[in-house]
């Protein structure tokens, strides 16, 4: 372990590499926190400048085939109220977030077979003639399923990896495999995608050695954009009475995430903020640029119940969109107009 890790961050400002054990180290002192978070900002700046750019996310189904342990969606949660918003709704959605300003919607759900190939290039194809980036978030499909969303107009893909570590992802996610899951994001890298990935910070058994390796993996599969968020205990999931994750950490995995990749994109996510009440604002100053406020209307916000306490499930779209850009202009930054792609400067 290097003595000072103040150079470590230095140079991980200058070169973008950081070694697993400074990673473990940062992790665990507290001490150099600020020093990090202001160096992750100031990489922030240089490479994707000042500009925040928002995605508009429509929770389409709260219907899971898997039984993952974390999630309130688990298909064995018989204590929620399921739903499905049919296709044109969908699109009618997505003109909406057009008319609030987007120019990217994430298409979000559980993983629910009833929404075939041909669903899916229906409302996909119909949203891309608003001319509008398009984000799905819809779980482990084939290579043949994944090109066919392409071909419709997809341009990005989210698939969080969760956690690197094999055993405890297996653990997590019931009849599940991580090398699977590894696939997805292979497959979604050689059709072209821009491909998202992200780990959850705090589950149950996970070392802060795991932390440091999904860093890694991230840089590795040069990721185009990193979802990081704490794990909030759910009460209708068997890891009710665990401890949860840390905001102050899931913070460091963002700032130590922008320092080894400068030039991606990393939401303030909104789990964040369920945790601290300035948490978005705080993660954009931290090194993230991209926020995903909620353009699902009515009492579907409420019922996509990934975990308890989630934020603005009351507020409307219009309210939504007008609170996060009050909060961006407030911290110095502004709204993108532009549909926020990734630009690699290294």
């Amino acid at each position: 372990m290097k003595d000072d890790l103040l150079d470590v961050i230095k140079n991980a400002e200058e070169l973008h590499y950081m070694e697993k054990k400074d990673m473990v180290s940062l992790f665990r002192e507290s001490k150099y926190d600020e020093a990090l978070f202001r160096a992750a900002d100031r990489v922030r700046k240089k490479y994707v400048g000042d500009k925040v750019h928002l995605r508009g996310l429509i929770e389409f189904s709260n219907i899971c085939k898997r039984n993952c342990m974390y999630c309130g969606l688990r298909h064995s949660n018989k204590s929620i109220e399921r739903y499905r918003i049919p296709p044109d709704k969908i699109i009618e959605l997505a003109k909406k977030a057009v008319g609030y300003g987007y120019r990217t919607v994430v298409m979000q759900s559980g993983e629910d077979d009833y929404y075939t190939v041909d669903m899916m290039k229906y409302i996909i194809s119909n949203i891309k003639k608003m001319d509008i980036a398009i984000t799905l978030s819809i779980g482990e499909k084939t290579f043949e399923e994944y090109e066919a969303y392409k071909e419709a107009g997809a341009d990005r893909y989210l698939i969080r990896i969760e956690t690197t570590d094999p055993e405890l992802y297996e653990n997590m996610d019931p009849g599940m495999s991580h090398e699977n899951r590894k696939r997805c994001l292979d497959d979604l890298k050689k059709l072209g995608y821009e491909v998202g990935t992200g780990c959850l910070i705090g589950l149950p058994g996970q070392s802060l050695e795991s932390l440091a390796d999904d860093i890694l993996f991230f840089k590795d599969i040069d990721a185009d954009m990193v979802g990081v968020g704490p794990f909030i205990p759910n009460a209708d999931t068997p890891l009710k009475e665990a401890e949860g994750g840390s905001f102050k950490l899931a913070l460091k995995v963002v700032a130590m995430t922008r320092l080894l990749m400068p030039d991606i994109n990393i939401p303030a996510t909104t789990a964040m903020e369920t945790l601290n009440p300035n948490g978005r604002t705080i993660a954009l100053n931290s090194g993230s640029n991209v926020v995903m406020p909620n353009v699902t209307e009515g009492i579907y916000r409420k019922l996509y119940a990934l975990y308890p306490g989630k934020i603005c499930t009351g507020d409307t779209p219009a309210h939504c969109v007008n609170c996060i850009t009050g909060k961006i202009v407030m911290i110095g930054r502004e709204v993108a107009s532009d549909k926020g792609f990734r630009v690699k400067s290294i």
